[in-house]
C-alpha cells in the first residue's frame, strides 16, 4: 500500500494529475499497478486523508491539491487535533497518576498488554483509543473523558493513518508504557513528561510523512515511512 500510496502521491505532486483531474478508475488502476483492490482503495483513502483527492459517490476520486499540508482526520485538521490533545491529554496523564484507583491501573495494564500482543492493526488501533480514554477516565473527571470521546474518532483515524504509513505501533505501545508505569508510581511529573513525549513523537511522524518526497518507489517509502 505504500509504494501504491507514493506512486499516485508522486504522480500528482508532479503534475502528471493536475487539481481538477479525475484519477483513474480502480478497476484501470489496478490492471496498470497489477495490485488488488483493497490495496488501492487504503492508498486512495490515504490520499484523501492527506488533502489531495476527493472522492465522489458514481464519479471517481479527483485531485483537489498538488501539496500535502495537513492532513485531515474524520472531522478535524491534524494541526487542531494535536493542538488540542496538547492542552487537554498532558494535564489529564498528571491529573490521572494523582487520582487513578487500582481498578483504573489494572485497565490500563491489561489494556497494554493486549496491544503489545496484538498484530492486526484493526484491533490495535481501537484499543489506542481505548487506552487514551482510560487514562481520562483515572483522571477521575467526566468532562477529560467527554473531551476525548468526542474526538474518539479523529484519534482512531490519525493512529490508523501513522501506523500504515509511519511504523509507529512498537515505538507507540513503549510511549503508552512509559506513561502507564508513571501512572503507577503516583509521578505527576513523570505522567506529564511520559504523554508530553509520546504526543512530540505523534508530531514528529506526521511531520515526516507530510513532507516525504515520493518518488513512486518501495523502496524510498519505506527509508522515509521509518525516519
Amino acid at each position: 500500500m505504500e509504494a501504491v500510496l507514493a506512486h499516485l502521491r508522486g504522480a500528482i505532486e508532479r503534475g502528471e494529475y493536475a487539481i481538477g483531474d479525475r484519477l483513474p478508475s480502480e478497476a484501470e488502476l489496478c490492471r496498470t499497478l497489477e495490485i488488488s483492490r483493497p490495496v488501492l482503495r487504503e492508498a486512495l483513502r490515504s490520499l484523501q486523508t492527506m488533502g489531495l483527492t476527493v472522492s465522489k459517490t458514481g464519479k471517481g476520486t479527483f485531485v483537489v491539491a498538488n501539496a500535502v499540508e495537513d492532513p485531515t482526520f474524520g472531522d478535524y485538521a491534524a494541526s487542531d487535533l494535536l493542538e488540542v490533545r496538547r492542552h487537554v491529554e498532558i494535564p489529564v496523564a498528571g491529573y490521572a497518576a494523582l487520582r487513578r484507583t487500582p481498578e483504573n491501573l489494572d485497565h490500563l495494564a491489561h489494556l497494554l498488554d493486549r496491544m503489545e500482543q496484538e498484530t492486526d492493526t484493526t484491533a490495535w488501533v481501537a484499543m489506542d483509543t481505548l487506552f487514551h480514554l482510560a487514562v481520562a477516565e483515572a483522571a477521575q473527571n467526566p468532562v477529560f473523558r467527554r473531551v476525548i470521546e468526542e474526538i474518539r474518532d479523529a484519534l482512531a483515524r490519525q493512529s490508523a493513518f501513522l501506523n500504515e504509513l509511519g511504523g509507529r505501533r512498537e515505538q507507540s505501545n513503549r510511549e503508552h508504557r512509559a506513561i502507564v508505569e508513571a501512572l503507577i508510581d503516583g509521578s505527576e511529573h513523570d505522567a506529564v513528561e511520559a504523554m508530553s513525549h509520546h504526543l512530540d513523537r505523534v508530531e514528529t511522524t506526521l511531520t515526516d510523512i507530510v513532507r516525504s518526497p515520493t518518488t513512486g518507489t518501495n523502496t524510498s517509502t519505506e527509508g522515509e515511512s521509518q525516519a
